[in-house]
């Protein structure tokens, strides 16, 4: 009796299941080894930026007198000591013929101030290898004895543009080159997307001429960006005129690699909305226009948003057609309106990276962490409004 019903189990019994089991099981391991692996080298990355890039928080300082006579007003090495001159920041130095000149009063004084020191000592004194010159170490050992060497914090990074002296090089003229570019991209971009997705899922009828245009947006899509880079070279610039190097050339650039990315996920989130929404309005008499207007744009806009924003986060890490327009530029100053020469982070950032001298490893990684800051705070900016205006039917 025991033996017929064990036949019995038998009959059900699949003897693949064993194998399928563990199969699924190494699928499983496999997938969170790739994940583990992934965040292993996340946290490597993220890691070695924080190392190299912290110090770039604080700068050196050195206590020194600067004379103001006629000799500095001619030439800023005169206003400096001669011992001391290779331990302070040229870059700064410079700014004292201007002084004299806006400020007459300085001339003939002598005044005890805290000043920019070299690249050259902030290293050494952020415990880099660097090797001083016996004379010039000899003194900065000295001044330290005194209390005349200090580190602050890094305000020159923020508060200054690029400069061809590591101690005085900073980020904010390309922080305004990427705001205006990107401003300028999401102007051009976003209802042009909105508008062509629209008229393909709303209005368009099936048939060659959407089909063509459909292939073209998703070929748009896979395209190296360098070659819009060249697209914008040969239409903005060579056949336009428009400056080169400039944040509305760079705008429009972006905003032709961003638009197939907005229309794209235009369409879905038009495509999420059902379609009761559109035979309600239709049965209350509405047309097709005001449905549409009034109805289904409204309930796709916060995925229409989120879409565009991570479009907008990815064209501010582009490089490559912005070096093809010009945007690699040195750019000391920050530009006053979208025509001027103009840098963006990730050009300045790759600028620095080609410098020889070690202070602009710091300063590569600070900006680093800088971009990833932006980046990272509008990708969150999307999720937050996804998940604040997102409608679950």
């Amino acid at each position: 009796m025991i033996n017929d019903k064990l036949k019995n189990k038998n009959i059900f019994y699949d003897s693949s299941l064993k194998k399928r089991h563990l199969k699924a099981k190494i699928f499983k391991y496999f997938t969170m080894g790739s994940i583990g692996i992934s965040l292993l080298f996340l946290i490597i990355f993220l890691s070695d930026m924080v190392v190299k890039g912290s110090s770039a928080i604080q700068q050196t300082y050195i206590q020194v007198e600067i004379s103001y006579n006629g000799k500095s007003a001619k030439s800023y090495r005169k206003a400096v000591d001669r011992k001391y001159r290779n331990l302070v920041s040229r870059a700064v130095l410079r700014k004292i013929p201007m002084q004299i000149q806006n400020n007459p009063s300085l001339m003939n004084t002598t005044k005890l101030i805290w000043i920019l020191a070299d690249d050259q000592v902030d290293m050494y004194m952020k415990e880099y290898y660097y090797k001083l010159k016996p004379k010039n170490l000899k003194i900065l050992e000295e001044l330290i004895k005194n209390n005349r060497v200090e580190k602050r914090f890094n305000i020159v990074f923020f508060t200054q543009g690029d400069s061809k002296t590591p101690e005085y090089s900073g980020i904010l003229s390309a922080m305004i080159g990427t705001i205006m570019t990107l401003c300028i991209t999401m102007i051009v971009a976003f209802p042009i997307g909105v508008a062509t997705a629209v008229y393909l899922e709303e209005f368009s009828k099936q048939g060659k001429w959407s089909q063509f245009l459909e292939i073209n947006i998703n070929n748009l899509a896979a395209i190296p960006s360098i070659l819009f880079g060249l697209l914008g070279l040969a239409i903005f610039i060579n056949l336009f005129g428009f400056p080169r190097s400039s944040a509305l050339v760079g705008g429009l650039t972006l905003a032709l690699m961003t638009l197939p990315i907005i229309v794209v996920s235009s369409r879905a989130a038009l495509r999420s909305v059902p379609a009761s929404i559109r035979q309600a309005g239709y049965g209350l008499g509405l047309t097709k226009v005001q449905v549409v207007k009034d109805h289904v744009l409204p309930l796709a806009f916060p995925g229409i948003m989120t879409g565009s924003i991570i479009g907008l986060a990815q064209a501010m890490g582009e490089t490559a057609p912005l070096i093809i327009v010009g945007m690699i530029a040195f750019i000391p100053d920050s530009p006053n309106t979208i025509l001027e020469a103009s840098t963006v982070m990730p050009a300045q950032i790759f600028t620095w990276a080609g410098m020889p001298e070690r202070a602009y490893i710091e300063r590569t990684a600070a900006g680093i962490l800088v971009l990833l800051t932006v980046l990272i705070s509008l990708n969150a900016f999307a999720v937050y409004l996804r998940k604040k205006f997102e409608v679950k039917w």
